[in-house]
Order: structure tokens, then C-alpha cells, then sequence
């Protein structure tokens, strides 16, 4: 027999019975064989008559497992088969060199080789010159140009060739890309048939054509992705553990070697607009989808990645989208998505196409271009760039940080399901609405998020006789040269109680100087077909305004329910779902202080719920039945990474209402207690109370000190509130377990109680 001695030892687990036996039946003496088994090859090559058989070995698991323990590969093997003149080539075997010289005793079992023997072989690289060159030259001797590459299984080349060339940016031959899955088309021929080694020859004989070429995808095709377009939950994954920065490009990276379906990562954002270390991943089908999982716990860069099943429904709610706008944009196939972020209010596609320069050319200029907005149609800065390649991407990128205006603007890689994902929160986005009448929920309490800090300080303006139909371009371009002095997120436009602008808007100005300049110089200008009136104010005139008071070159007029409607009035009403979410842009210390009074004696007190009592600053506001304007749309008043969370998910408040209590229970109070408070980042999000406690295991921690915190979907959000019994043992906590990890992630700790 030709076959090395090594690979008739280990034929059983090593070179697999099916290609062992196949090379018996190829290096069998006997002609006559020979000149059956080869029509069987010949008629299963569909496109060449000549095949290299393939195979591998690493330094860790093989067989079913190959690939699965990261471990690089230690030995190729290959040989050519030619069927147009019935002969095989000579067996080549290579040894290769990993970068570590570690072998799995499972290993060393299986292959025979040792430390020593790897020690004196070629790297992955060269070894793959040497075979290129191999083929190569036996192809030429038998007057060959192509040939088709075989394997017994796909893991050699999808679990452990592509990843490790990947890790240490090797470019693979063409032929890597395409090959027969030779098990694959045995069992597609053969369904019912037995194991290998207890075939005849004469039932292989009965042969098969190769219908079908594995491909592994040279790159990652963008596209979008329809709410209503079915997925199918086998084919879905979710990458927990991902560094904030990585892109879709280094997701497909980690995964190179399985095909990832068109537009199919999805980037998860939280309740920011930024990347919570999260992504699903959808697959071609359920085979790459297994293969994906056999990647939990594998390195990007110096992180270890776990992976888990998803659904349909999961991916969908994060790529899909509806907006025709945003389809159109992703109609353009094979372009790299740039994402800017911080784009003055004001800028035009040309400011944004000379920012980006020559060197970085959009596709179809400003066609090209999508901004982000709010459903009234004010820009939120951020933008969405189209490139048609790598190299234009990687110059718009170098402009990081630069100036545009007088903002320094953020790029960063981006992809088509996180432009949906931003678009659909921006636009979905709810103003705030009028609090429900006291006949709906009969619960004495009003929640009055303080929306505006007030100060006396005159450096907002105030624009009244706005044309109905103005929006935040009107408003940036009326107010011309001035625009610049805006402070970020100032613009707030008033609404009535129907939900429909009221002709006015608050402007925050970055100093008082600059709001008297603004009023003397725009006072009744035109916009549109009308006049606008200027005034200048301060946060807190504004709040006097907005409960009913009146405001003109002569002065404020007090509101009619000036002192009497300061403490909660008398009616009774919980925030609707909108306001809760909406609650969720201001900062846990301002809303961490509601506190709920009991009757003395009761013996039924009452669910405790969130509860404003009266501020003694006079120009708080209040979401207040004499308002004028029982809402204003107001722009974040804090900048995205400063953003807070509601603490309980929608509908919460009025459920614990609807709870039962037992006669003398005190209920806990929805937020913990000020003045010991440590505020937790980072959580894995399926982390619970428990987790937390045992996180802090020795502070003397009960249950109910423990609040998980929601984001505007009513999912967790990585974050959570835990009160201590004194500052001083919540200062200590954090000193000795910030950065500690909780279920593999880092977890940090402020205080929040300064």
C-alpha cells in the first residue's frame, strides 16, 4: 500500500474512514478495480477532471470538533486525483508550525507528532505556499489547469483554515473558497446507507454527480432589511462581550469562514444611540448557524466572545425597519456605511461633503447622505455616509475628531441594521403627552419630572408668532449669524394641548449677553409670511410661562395659578407610558427623591409609588392641569452619554397600585433612599437581584435594596441602583468591587450621593 505508516495507524479517528478507504481502493494493486472505482469520481466531478483531496489536523479537538477549541492547525494533507487518466498523485503531508507549541494530549493521540517535530516545520503561510506549489506543478505534469478541491466535512476549511489565515491576515488561495464537501454528497446520494467501512465496492460504484459547491463568502454584503421579511430562528446568533468599538467588518471577521445572510449583523445599541457590546448575527442557514455557536467563548483581539441562540423576532426588531427613505439609501449594494455624529444643527450635504474632502468621495454625493431627524424634522447630528470602497471609508475615517463648524465631529464604521436601528428610534420617539383625567386611575400621585434646570440667570430667548408649520430649520435659519451661540440640544418648541405647535419655542443661549443680542436683533423679523417676536428670558420666566404666566418687552405676568397650583393639585393621575419614557432623559439624582406619605395609623397603607412633593424653588414645573401648554418638545437637555434610565418598565407604576398588600406591610419605596446610593454599569442583562447581591456579598444587602433599571423598550439595561445602609459603607463597596466582574463583564461603581 502507498499510504504512510501514520496514516494507516490512526485510520479509524485521524484521516477518516471514508477518505482512508478511499485511498485503499485508489492505491489498491489490482487494475482491474482501479478501472471500476474511478468512474465514479469521474462522474461526480461536475466542472473539472481533476480533484485535490484535503485534509487537516490542529493542536487541539478533531474530528466533529475541529476548530471549536481555537487551537491552530498542525498538519495538511493532500493528494491529486486525475480521472481523465484514472491515477493518483503522490500523498503530500506538511507539517506547520503554530505560534503555540502546545499539543492536547487528544492530539498527540491522534496525529503521533510531538513539540519537537512542530518545532522544525514551516509556518501556516509558507505551508500554503508549499501547497500551491504542489498542485501547481503536478497539475502542469499532467496538462491540467484547474482541479476541485474535496474535503470529508466542512471544519477543516470553515472551523479552522479561514479563522486562523483570518487571526493572522493571511490571504488563502481561491481555491479555499469553493470545494465539495465530499460526506455531504455521500449522504445526499446515500441517505439510508450504513457506515462507510461496511460499504462494498459495488454499491459505491452507484455514482453521484457533485450538484452542489460549498463557497465561503470573500466578504460582508450590506443591504436592508424588511419588518415584515421572514427570518427563521435557527439561523440567528447573539455575540455577547464585543469590544464598544468593533464593527460589523470585525464581527464578520470572527466569524469568517461561516456565511453571514446579506445585511445580517445588527449592531445593538442602548438607550444612548451607542453600542452596548452586543450583536446578532444572522446566518444563511442552520449548518453555519451550529457552526457559529461552536464559537462561543473565542477571542477578538484580547476578549473572549460568547455566543447563543436568538430568534427572528430578536434580529428584526433590531434591523428591520419600514422607511422608505432609509431602504432607498440601502439600495446601493457593496458599500461601506460611515457613521458622523455631532454635525452642527445647520450643516447643509455640501458642508458635510467638503468636511469629508476629495481624497474621501460619497457615493452619489449627496444622494449619498442620510441625516438623522426627529419626526417634527429637527436634525439630531447625526448622519449616515455611503462609500463605494474600503479606501474611501478608511480616509473619511482619519478625519476623526476634526472640526466642522465649531464641533468636532465623530466617524465610525456603521452598518445597514444599525441605520435602521437609529432611524427608528429618533423617529419613534414620543412627545410628551398630557396627563390622563383623575377618572382613569384614582391613586393620589402626579409625577412632575423637572424638565429644565430654573435659574435667573436671562440666557434663553423666547420666540412667539412662529408660523405654524416652522420647524427647527426655520427657526436655525431666522436666527442666522446668532446660530452658533445655541447651546447644545437648546432648541425646545412648544406645544399645545392638542399635540400641535403653539407658535412659540425656548432657546438656551450660551450666556446672557448673547440672548440680549439675539432679542435686540431679531425682534420681529419675518419668518415665512409673519413676524416674530423675541424676548429675552432666563429657565426660570420660561417655567412661569409654561404654567400660564405671560412674557413681552414689558415684563412677566404671573400665571393665574402662581402660588396655589405649586404644591401637586388636587386631582389625581399616574404618567402615562410616554411620559415614563420620557422620564428616562433626566438623572437619577432628580429623580430619586419622591417619597410617599402615609397616614399615621393607617392599617392599610397604601402601594407606595412615586410621589413630588412641593419644591420650595417657585418656578419648578409641573405638569399641571391650568398650564397653557400642557407640553413642550424639548430637545435632550444632557448630552447622549449622561443619559439616564426610568427605573421601572412601563406600566409598572399602575400595577403596583393594583397589588394587594398585607395588613401592617410596609412597602418598599420605588427608588431607593438619596444619600447612599451606588449606581452599577455594565451588567450582563441578564443579570438578576440576586447576582447583584452576590456581587456584594458581606455589605449586609437585603432584596429589596436592589433596583434594576430599565431602558425606553422596558428591557434591562445594564444598570441598576442598590442603596446601602449609610454613605460610608456605600463608599466602601465601591472602592473595594468597582471593575470587579459580574458573570465574566467589569462592572462599575459610582456613588450617587454627592
Amino acid at each position: 500500500m502507498g499510504l504512510s505508516w501514520s496514516l494507516r495507524k490512526r485510520k479509524q479517528g485521524f484521516f477518516s474512514n471514508f477518505l482512508y478507504q478511499l485511498n485503499q481502493y485508489l492505491w489498491i494493486e489490482h487494475a482491474q478495480v482501479l478501472d471500476q472505482f474511478l468512474p465514479l469520481w469521474s462522474l461526480m466531478a461536475s466542472h473539472s477532471d481533476t480533484l485535490v483531496v484535503f485534509f487537516g489536523a490542529t493542536a487541539g479537538a478533531n474530528g466533529g470538533k475541529l476548530g471549536s477549541d481555537e487551537r491552530e492547525i498542525i498538519l495538511l494533507v493532500w493528494q491529486i486525483v486525475d480521472l481523465h487518466e484514472k491515477k493518483v498523485g503522490k500523498l503530500q503531508r506538511r507539517l506547520v508550525k503554530p505560534d503555540s507549541l502546545e499539543l492536547t494530549d487528544q492530539s498527540k493521540e491522534e496525529t503521533g507528532l510531538s513539540v519537537e517535530e512542530l518545532y522544525k516545520a514551516e509556518p501556516l503561510d509558507k505551508v500554503l505556499q508549499q501547497f500551491q506549489q504542489s498542485v501547481s506543478a503536478e497539475l502542469k505534469a499532467l496538462g491540467r489547469s484547474s482541479y476541485t478541491l474535496c474535503v470529508d466535512g466542512p471544519l477543516i476549511i470553515r472551523q479552522a483554515l479561514h479563522p486562523e489565515a483570518s487571526k493572522k491576515n493571511l490571504v488563502l488561495p481561491e481555491c479555499f473558497y469553493s470545494f465539495v464537501d465530499v460526506r455531504k454528497e455521500f449522504h445526499k446520494c446515500c441517505p439510508n446507507a450504513g457506515q462507510v467501512q461496511d460499504l462494498t465496492l459495488h454499491s459505491m460504484l452507484e455514482y453521484h454527480k457533485f450538484s452542489c459547491f460549498e463557497a465561503v463568502k470573500y466578504k460582508l454584503e450590506s443591504g436592508a432589511c424588511s419588518k415584515t421579511e421572514p427570518v427563521d430562528s435557527e439561523t440567528v446568533i447573539r455575540a455577547r462581550g464585543l469590544p464598544w468599538q468593533s464593527s460589523d467588518q470585525d464581527i464578520s471577521r470572527f466569524f469568517k469562514g461561516l456565511n453571514i445572510a446579506k445585511g445580517g449583523v445588527a449592531l445593538c445599541l442602548n438607550a444612548q444611540g451607542r453600542r452596548n457590546g452586543e450583536a446578532l448575527v444572522r446566518f444563511i442557514n442552520q449548518e453555519h448557524r451550529d457552526l457559529a455557536l461552536e464559537r462561543h467563548k473565542h477571542h477578538m483581539g484580547s476578549r473572549y466572545i460568547e455566543v447563543y441562540k436568538a430568534t427572528g423576532e430578536e434580529f428584526l426588531k433590531i434591523a428591520g425597519g419600514t422607511s422608505n427613505e432609509v431602504a432607498q439609501f440601502l439600495s446601493k449594494e457593496n458599500q461601506v456605511i460611515i457613521r458622523m455624529r455631532g454635525l452642527p444643527f445647520t450643516a447643509s450635504p455640501q458642508d458635510v461633503l467638503t468636511f469629508l474632502g476629495a481624497d474621501s468621495p460619497v457615493t452619489d454625493a449627496s444622494d449619498g447622505l442620510l441625516f438623522v431627524k426627529y419626526p417634527d424634522g429637527r436634525p439630531t447630528g447625526d448622519a449616515f455616509v455611503l462609500f463605494s470602497c474600503e479606501e474611501y471609508a478608511l480616509n473619511a475615517l482619519k478625519k476623526h475628531k476634526q472640526i466642522l463648524g465649531k464641533r468636532y465631529i465623530e466617524l465610525f464604521r456603521s452598518t445597514a441594521a444599525e441605520v435602521q436601528q437609529v432611524l427608528n428610534r429618533y423617529m419613534s420617539t414620543p412627545l410628551i403627552s398630557t396627563l390622563p383625567s383623575s377618572s382613569m386611575v384614582p391613586m393620589p400621585v402626579l409625577a412632575t419630572p423637572p424638565y429644565l434646570a430654573t435659574g435667573s440667570t436671562r440666557d434663553c430667548v423666547r420666540l412667539r408668532g412662529l408660523p405654524y408649520t416652522a420647524a427647527i430649520e426655520d427657526i436655525l435659519e431666522f436666527m442666522g449669524e446668532h446660530t452658533i451661540d445655541i447651546k447644545p440640544h437648546g432648541v425646545h418648541m412648544v406645544l399645545n394641548q392638542q399635540g400641535r405647535p403653539s407658535g412659540d419655542a425656548f432657546i438656551q443661549m450660551r450666556s446672557a449677553d448673547r440672548a440680549f443680542m439675539v432679542a435686540q436683533k431679531c425682534h420681529k423679523k419675518m419668518m415665512k409670511d409673519r413676524y416674530v417676536e423675541v424676548f429675552q428670558c432666563s429657565t426660570e420666566e420660561m417655567s412661569f410661562v409654561l404654567m400660564g404666566g405671560t412674557l413681552n418687552r414689558s415684563g412677566l405676568s404671573p400665571p393665574p395659578c402662581k402660588l396655589p397650583c405649586l404644591a401637586p393639585p388636587a386631582y389625581a393621575a399616574f404618567p402615562s407610558p410616554a411620559m415614563l419614557s420620557e422620564a428616562a432623559l433626566y438623572q437619577p439624582p432628580l429623580l430619586a427623591t419622591p417619597r410617599t406619605p402615609q397616614p399615621p395609623h393607617s392599617p392599610h397603607p397604601t402601594p407606595t409609588l412615586a410621589y413630588y412633593p412641593p419644591q420650595h424653588h417657585p418656578a419648578q414645573l409641573y405638569m399641571n392641569m391650568n398650564m397653557n401648554y400642557t407640553a413642550y418638545y424639548p430637545s435632550p437637555p444632557v448630552s447622549p452619554s449622561t443619559m439616564s434610565y426610568f427605573a421601572s418598565p412601563p406600566g409598572s407604576v399602575a400595577l403596583a397600585a393594583q397589588q394587594p398588600h398585607a395588613q401592617g406591610h410596609v412597602a418598599s419605596p420605588m427608588m431607593p433612599q438619596h444619600g447612599a446610593l451606588v449606581r452599577m454599569q455594565g451588567l450582563p442583562y441578564n443579570a438578576g437581584v440576586k447576582d447583584i447581591l452576590s456581587f456584594f456579598q458581606g455589605y449586609q444587602l437585603q432584596p429589596d435594596a436592589v433596583l434594576l433599571l430599565y431602558n425606553f423598550s422596558g428591557q434591562r439595561s445594564g444598570e441598576a441602583l442598590v442603596t446601602f445602609p449609610s454613605e460610608e459603607s456605600a463608599r466602601r463597596a465601591v472602592a473595594e468591587r468597582a471593575n470587579h466582574p459580574l458573570s465574566g463583564l467589569p462592572v462599575r461603581l459610582l456613588v450617587c450621593c454627592d
